[in-house]
């Protein structure tokens, strides 16, 4: 997982990436293809 500043970059890596809160912290995801990983905060 990596902790980056902007994860809008990120989001466009792969189709099925999703942002999620949890925790006050941002987060994305990808069910599919579990090497796209990133939080925010």
């Amino acid at each position: 997982m990596k902790v980056v500043n902007s994860l809008k970059s990120l989001k466009g890596r792969h189709r099925d990436c999703r942002v999620i809160r949890r925790k006050g912290r941002i987060y994305v995801i990808n069910k599919t293809n579990r090497r796209f990983k990133a939080r925010q905060g």
